[in-house]
């Protein structure tokens, strides 16, 4: 219900006063109105709820009546089904049983000549599947069974092997005519071999005494026994009699009612529906559920009568004394039941009856669910007709209700076209396309703007955006021309065209004039083909903030009035500012881009430039490091076929991996190129070796003095050249420890410090000319007296650097560790000891050296922490700084374990140890070939210090193969067998890496 105010109406401006409406004074429900469309609309609605109430109770009436009736018929026709199952029962039984009354199996004497007649009386059986035993007794108490082994369950009951097809059950005399009789199992398979047989000392069935024996040797005629209860199987049947030919034996047949049972179970109308045969005693004969209708009180097993079967609804219909042919309603069990009674003709049973008893609910389960889904259609036609009686309702407004729609919807920010009927009306028609006109021009504008700000490639942010304008200004075509680098030029970077073979009206370069000189009239604008409408251009400058020249906005379109209007020109002006502000900024993000990678690149050849021995490492690393993470990004298959990069990540991994040894611009070169123990910030043994001229010279004076002093020459000259050849090859060993060596027996150390306590006089003080530092650290240290007396080699004070205010906050419980640093600081920051350098086992790096060099790392993780690295970068640090980590926790500067690196840090690692054992500029070490290389990773894979999938990806992605011939010399290019590396990069727990490894890593 609405007023007869439009609700769509704009208040009233503020001071105006409100429109005078004649219908204020109506009575207040006169004043109620109803929109037409919501009128026409209700009154369709109602009818077809209507009709569809009255449909559905028309339908669901007949249809209740149709299944009542319908049941009626099922449980006549099951009565019918289940006479002629009776008569197919009993029939085919008696047919077989005149044929075996002539049988010799009737007058055999012996169980032998008995057996041989097996294959008739199996025959028998397989020809009539309803009888469960055919058998012969005798009037001297004898007694012959076959009986078929159908079923699993009956073989387990009678304990007959599982392949077993027959039990044969015998009393038969085993000493001839005389003898006692036996009993006796026989089980046969299906091709009537022997299985097994045994006697059965508790078999003393004896036919005589049984009803079928005695009644057909009375009666002399064949006979059918009521049903009862079988003497093995303990199933419900009835057997049929007869006497032989002869007289001396009675046939018989046993007819199982199990298979009743189930036929009776088969002919059910619903799955819950009850139903069962009972005789005119009551006695239950077939019922769904066999096992339910016997009932044992020890030695005597019974059938149920239909009280005693436990079934309530069949119990009610029985109680009711339900008529033949009647059906009749009941409750049992808290629901409503249909209860039906029907009589079973036989000429051999009388009293038969059908007892059926089924639930109403499931019986009119299937009308209910009709008339639910009867409903939901109609409701859905309803639903679906609706819009016919809405649009019956609004044929005359529903063009102007599309436009206050769509006006409302661009008062909301909603530019958005509606789909809507074109209107017949002229200016209701024109004022609908200036309305679509409008929001097309709106929207591509937001459009425009989006991909102004969005996207970050210039190139395509430009033909996105000319792509749009082309577009929304219904021009022909258009393109963008950039201003090249040297400015002497335009350079097309973007252009679209509706026509493709009009795209020859952009050229690819154009000439400085045209931006100098612009018109908006050039040479060939109007240059069309003669079935094209004229063609025009307009060009407009994109320039700078500050008026410098960007490019050239060029659109071509049809001569028209809308694109000959000055706003045309306006628009497109307009936009080109916010245009030549985009490309501007990309234009100083990507400057910005390349200044921040040259100054990265100028930081790494710095690194390289700093050492003449390690020159091309922080070079080669990245170009490495690049070009295995882009084979893993373009794998298919094996691990790594879900990894993918975007541009973002793959920039962040660029600067990690140029970056990644950025600290090494804090470490001192003498000792990142330290090749010999002495070596500091020159080799110090030029000192040793003028310690040990300075012994020679005192050997050649101490020699002339003794020879003025009258001393035998010849003596003298012995000792001298003793001497002199003592000091050469002291020195010389003193020279071969300084160069270092993979190892140094605990001999050659002890010899190095008997050597070391040679003593030579020194005569001038130690203490002029030395640095503040120096002199601090001999404020402790008394002078000594000159002359005074030294060791050739010692271990002095002033060779302890202590660490100072200078103390690196890298172990794991100092306050001032906030990157996760866990190193062990050596005790001093630096100790020159000649005799503790010259003692170094193996290479030349002291714990504090090698610390120095590790502390590169510690130095790039918080140099590139404290820079303000933007969202799309912050890992940078942790790729730079992750190198030297190990899966199995030993690395540094963190001990990050395997679940704690990202597979960024692990292709940085690979490239980088890779890198520094191919390496030739190394002072420490020859150049190693590629399968010496590989064959160490392989061994740092199986310590579970390299990543085994990026090592194997490594091998099989052959990057290994391109850098050896991009950087390595030709003699290191050798062979490599790549399924011998593969098997033996199989990581274990990890071993002490070698020294050599131990020194790449630390490179």
């Amino acid at each position: 219900m609405d007023t007869l105010r439009d609700p769509t109406a704009e208040p009233a401006p503020p001071g105006h006063a409100a429109f005078h409406d004649p219908a204020t004074a109506l009575p207040w429900w006169r004043r109620i109105t109803v929109r037409f469309e919501v009128l026409i609309a209700s009154v369709v609605v109602a009818a077809m709820v209507l009709l569809t109430g009255l449909m559905a109770y028309q339908l669901g009436t007949s249809a209740r009546q149709a299944i009542m009736a319908a049941s009626d018929d099922s449980a006549h026709r099951i009565s019918q089904v289940i006479s002629e199952r009776v008569h197919r029962i009993v029939d085919p039984a008696d047919a077989t049983l005149r044929l075996l009354a002539f049988d010799p199996v009737a007058s055999a004497s012996t169980l032998a000549a008995r057996l041989r007649r097996l294959p008739v009386l199996t025959r028998l059986l397989q020809q009539n599947t309803l009888l469960s035993a055919v058998y012969v007794g005798y009037s001297d108490g004898q007694f012959l069974l076959v009986r078929p082994l159908h079923h699993p369950a009956l073989r387990t009951k009678l304990g007959a092997p599982p392949e077993a097809a027959y039990l044969v059950q015998s009393r038969a005399r085993e000493r001839g005519a005389a003898g006692p009789l036996a009993g006796r199992w026989s089980f046969y398979d299906a091709q009537l071999r022997l299985l097994s047989t045994s006697i059965r000392a508790d078999y003393l069935y004896d036919p005589r005494t049984r009803p079928w024996y005695t009644e057909a040797e009375q009666t002399g005629r064949q006979i059918l026994t009521n049903p009862y209860v079988f003497f093995t199987t303990q199933e419900v049947g009835v057997t049929l009699s007869q006497p032989s030919d002869e007289g001396r034996a009675v046939m018989g047949l046993d007819v199982a009612l199990t298979d009743l049972g189930r036929e009776v179970g088969d002919l059910r109308l619903m799955p819950r529906t009850e139903i069962a045969v009972v005789d005119e005693n009551h006695r239950v004969l077939a019922y769904p559920d066999m096992s339910r209708v016997l009932q044992s009180d020890g030695d005597h097993t019974s059938m149920r009568s239909l009280a005693e079967l436990g079934v309530p609804s069949l119990r009610a219909v029985h109680e009711l004394d339900v008529q033949p042919q009647e059906s009749r309603r009941f409750f049992a069990q808290g629901e409503e039941w249909l209860g039906q009674v029907q009589p079973l003709e036989s000429m051999r049973w009388r009293g038969l009856h059908l007892l059926m008893a089924i639930p109403t609910a499931e019986l009119l389960a299937d009308l209910n669910r009709d008339l639910r889904r009867q409903v939901w259609m109609s409701f859905g036609f309803i639903v679906l007709l609706l819009p016919l009686g809405w649009m019956a309702g609004r044929r005359v407004g529903r063009s102007l209700t599309g436009l206050a729609v769509q006006a409302r919807a661009l008062a909301r920010f909603d530019f958005q076209r509606p789909q809507r009927r074109v209107s017949p009306v002229r200016e209701v028609r024109a004022l609908g396309q200036v309305m679509d006109r409008m929001s097309d021009t709106v929207q591509a504008f937001l459009h425009i703007t989006r991909h102004i700000s969005a996207e970050s490639r210039l190139e395509l942010m430009l033909s996105n955006v000319l792509y749009e304008l082309v577009q929304v200004t219904s021009c022909t075509g258009g393109a963008v021309y950039l201003v090249n680098a040297g400015r002497t030029g335009l350079d097309r970077t973007a252009r679209h065209c509706e026509d493709p073979d009009a795209l020859w009206r952009f050229p690819d370069h154009l000439a400085m004039a045209h931006f100098i000189h612009n018109t908006d009239r050039q040479a060939g604008d109007e240059e069309a083909l003669p079935e094209e409408p004229p063609q025009r251009v307009l060009r407009v400058q994109l320039r700078t903030r500050d008026g410098q020249p960007l490019g050239l906005l060029v659109l071509r379109y049809a001569h028209d009035r809308r694109q000959d209007d000055g706003n045309f020109r306006a628009f497109v002006e307009r936009l080109s500012g916010t245009l030549s502000v985009a490309i501007e900024t990309r234009s100083l993000i990507e400057g910005q881009r390349k200044l921040l990678d040259g100054v990265i690149r100028l930081l790494a050849d710095a690194i390289d430039a700093k050492s003449p021995y390690t020159g091309g490492h922080c070079e080669r690393v990245p170009q490495l490091a690049e070009a295995l993470m882009q084979r893993i990004c373009e794998a298919r298959e094996g691990p790594f076929a879900q990894v993918s990069m975007t541009e973002s990540e793959r920039y962040e991994f660029r600067l990690g991996a140029w970056l990644h040894d950025c600290g090494k611009v804090t470490s001192p070169e003498h000792i990142i190129d330290k090749a010999t123990k002495l070596k500091a910030l020159y080799n110090r043994i030029h000192e040793v070796r003028m310690r040990f001229e300075v012994l020679w010279r005192d050997a050649e004076i101490d020699y002339w003095q003794q020879h003025v002093a009258g001393v035998d020459p010849a003596r003298l000259q012995r000792g001298l050249l003793l001497r002199r050849e003592q000091l050469q090859e002291e020195f010389a060993f003193v020279a071969r420890c300084n160069v270092g060596g993979e190892f140094m027996a605990d001999a050659d150390v002890q010899r190095l410090q008997a050597i070391g306590r040679t003593v030579w006089q020194r005569h001038f003080d130690d203490r002029l000319g030395l640095s503040q530092a120096e002199s601090a650290r001999l404020a402790d240290v008394p002078p000594r007296t000159l002359p005074a007396h030294e060791f050739l080699l010692a271990d002095k004070p002033e060779h302890i650097v202590p660490w100072g205010a200078r103390r690196p906050p890298v172990e794991a419980g100092n306050p001032a560790n906030k990157w996760g640093f866990d190193m062990v600081l050596p005790a001093q920051q630096a100790h020159l000891g000649e005799l503790h350098n010259l003692s170094l086992r193996r290479g030349t790096l002291t714990a504090e050296d090698r610390f120095r060099i590790n502390d590169h790392i510690v130095q790039t993780i918080i140099m590139l922490s404290g820079l303000p690295f933007p969202a799309e970068l912050a890992r940078v640090p942790s790729i730079a700084g992750s190198h030297h980590e190990k899966l199995d926790g030993t690395g540094y500067p963190r001990r990050l374990k395997a679940d704690a690196l990202t597979l960024a840090d692990r292709v940085m690692t690979l490239a980088d140890v890779f890198e520094a054992l191919t390496a030739a500029d190394r002072p420490y070490k020859p150049a190693k070939t590629i399968s010496e290389s590989l064959a160490i990773m392989a061994g740092m894979v199986r310590e579970q210090h390299i990543d085994a999938q990026v090592f194997r990806f490594f091998l099989e992605s052959g990057v290994w193969r391109d850098y050896a011939e991009r950087f390595l010399r030709p003699a290191q290019r050798d062979t490599v067998d790549l399924e011998a590396l593969a098997q033996m990069a199989t990581p274990h727990p990890p071993q002490p890496l070698k020294a050599e490894e131990t020194h790449v890593a630390g490179a």
